[in-house]
């Protein structure tokens, strides 16, 4: 199983990277939110990846943190809940208010999110309410020794407004947003936020389409 690559980064399409390891290139798929702390292209990452072969089709899902890769382990094993959903939840929730959201049952904050009915929220109440341990906690030693391992130098990777709007706008598209609408609906995003951090961006203007 793969379940860590360090290469270059040659191309960013949210939801996907193209990362290059002696002269092969891995297509990575990972949460929109976690392309806010990537370095730029050209820059080497080191990403936790998790493989997936069904029906001859192979895939490779990656992320930041060892919580994320953690979650998104235990969403596909709930019935319903497949690799791209799984993914378009950690796009839209921080693991942590996941697990908040689970442990006080607050369906509501689940059933907002793309692709998630009542039904399939009320499947993960059920099914995760005793899945999570420290391990999952961000003040966890595993969350600081990953940060050391993962980012060499990316959190003070800071990306101008501009880099992040731009960003912004391409993982939109790149979930089925015409240039158009992607455009118009982070630029009012914009309009009424006081912070262009990447992952804001993305998230409000979601919650805007809802």
């Amino acid at each position: 199983m793969i379940i860590r690559l360090r290469g270059t980064i040659i191309e960013k399409q949210p939801p996907k990277v193209l990362l290059e390891i002696h002269g092969v290139g891995y297509e990575v798929y990972m949460p929109i939110t976690c392309f806010g702390s990537l370095p730029e292209i050209g820059q080497e990452a080191v990403i936790l990846t998790h493989y997936i072969s069904r029906e001859g089709v192979h895939l490779l899902f990656g992320f930041i943190h060892k919580q994320e890769q953690m979650l998104f382990r235990e969403l596909i094993k709930v019935h319903g809940v497949g690799p791209k959903l799984a993914l378009a939840i950690l796009s839209e929730m921080s693991v942590k208010k996941f697990i908040t959201a689970v442990k006080h049952q607050e369906i509501d904050s689940l059933v907002i999110l793309p692709g998630i009915g009542k039904k399939i929220a009320k499947r993960l109440m059920i099914e995760m309410k005793d899945k999570f341990n420290d391990s999952f906690d961000d003040s966890h030693p595993l969350q600081h020794l990953e940060d050391s391992r993962l980012s060499a130098g990316l959190k003070r990777n800071l990306k101008t407004d501009s880099e992040n709007e731009a960003l912004a706008i391409s993982a939109l598209v790149s979930l089925g947003y015409k240039p158009q609408d992607a455009k118009r609906l982070i630029g009012k995003v914009i309009s009424t936020s006081v912070s262009t951090n990447f992952e804001l961006l993305i998230r409000n203007a979601l919650r805007a389409t809802l």
